[in-house]
């Protein structure tokens, strides 16, 4: 397997990815860049691993960019999920301008006022059902009138969710929601063996396990409308689950997000599976510390560094490796020449879902149309 401090992006092709000087000598650094033709490019992959459109219900979580949210619902994709009551309502907007009818199901147990939150955005829906995970019976009694449930089953990542052995407490969660049951949601993130062949084991281990859920409800007379699985490092093998692809009693849906954008570590997770970085952040050379070492402006506070050094690679670069990163500042260990002061470079996180997050605006560029700078409206929490 590659080295996962290796930049796996140091042979890409960069004329790709090459912004108009005259746009880059306008932006401050550091500035989220979006790529919309690799945006459809990966959703179009994306479909076509999946077989169709209705197959993939991505986690809105990474993109968070209403105009990136378009384009999934033009190439056909009708089901997502997202984490929070911000995504939620951004989206709920969002669809509330289209024809055609939407899912949702915010994968996340919520609480209190998030919860009643939750059932104001749903009484705003024109055209999308909304749903919540949940694995407390007694909380379905307080869940508002246009809200389903999803049980959430926890597959053993111990983060969320009924353990897969307690059908007692599936069973409590099912009979409580009644009529709103909607399915089970079954997030294996936690799978991520580098030996391909060993995580596929592990995970069909798992989903034989949440099969015998399935069977126990279908034992008790209660039809499971939908099971949803898989974020990215699990989402290929899901499909070659032959209970999944042959069902005729239930829907299953993969639910990976970060596909949209693609990042380093979903490179390292997914060797088999082809897909381009469509979120980059342009950032700029600031200072010359030592001999073989450059910084430039893009530290913590601009690509998320939660998932382990290095934070990002640099796209086009084999002389060029990222450092730990300070608030604002990310040194470059510099093998060759070293780049001026003030020339940029583009930089691939190693985790796209939080370092989206972190920026307040993002350039959109698609092909030879203007760039805009739009919101990244669906970012942090409501209050």
């Amino acid at each position: 397997m590659v080295s996962q401090s290796k930049n796996p992006f140091a042979l890409t092709a960069t004329a790709a990815y090459q912004l108009p000087a005259s746009l880059v000598a306008q932006l401050q650094t550091p500035a989220l860049v979006v790529y919309l033709d690799r945006v459809r490019e990966n959703i179009r992959s994306m479909i076509g691993y999946a077989g169709s459109p209705d197959r993939w219900r991505p986690h809105l979580k990474t993109t968070k960019i209403p105009e990136v949210w378009g384009e999934l619902l033009q190439a056909g994709v009708r089901n997502f999920k997202c984490a929070t009551t911000r995504e939620a309502d951004v989206f709920v907007s969002l669809a509330n301008r289209h024809d055609q009818p939407t899912d949702l199901l915010v994968a996340y147990p919520l609480r209190g006022p998030a919860l009643q939150r939750l059932g104001a955005i749903a009484n705003n829906a024109k055209n999308t059902s909304v749903s919540v995970l949940i694995e407390d019976p007694d909380l379905v009694a307080d869940l508002p009138d246009d809200v389903g449930v999803f049980v959430d089953v926890n597959p053993g990542m111990n983060r969320t969710g009924i353990p897969m052995g307690d059908e007692a407490a599936v069973l409590a969660v099912v009979f409580a929601a009644g009529k709103r049951f909607r399915g089970l949601h079954f997030y294996d993130g936690h799978l991520h063996d580098e030996d391909l062949a060993a995580r596929r084991a592990a995970i069909f281990a798992g989903y034989e396990r949440l099969m015998q859920l399935v069977d126990l409800l279908v034992a008790k007379g209660i039809a499971t409308p939908e099971v949803i699985t898989s974020g990215t490092p699990a989402f290929h093998h899901a499909l070659h689950f032959d209970a999944f692809a042959s069902s005729e009693t239930f829907v299953h849906r993969i639910s990976p997000g970060t596909v949209v954008f693609h990042d380093a570590r979903s490179q390292f997770d997914n060797p088999d599976v082809d897909l381009r970085p469509a979120a980059l952040v342009l950032s700029r050379v600031i200072s010359h510390p030592a001999t073989d070492i450059v910084t430039c402006d893009a530290g913590s506070k601009s690509v998320a560094a939660e998932a382990g050094d290095p934070c990002a690679f640099v796209l086009g670069s084999d002389s060029l490796a990222a450092m730990s990163p300070s608030e604002e500042h990310l040194p470059l260990r510099c093998s060759g020449a070293l780049p001026l002061r003030g020339a940029h470079v583009l930089l691939v996180p190693r985790h796209v879902c939080p370092t989206v997050n972190l920026a307040e605006q993002c350039v959109l560029l698609d092909g030879d149309m203007p760039p805009r700078i739009v919101p990244v409206a669906a970012r942090a929490h409501e209050l």
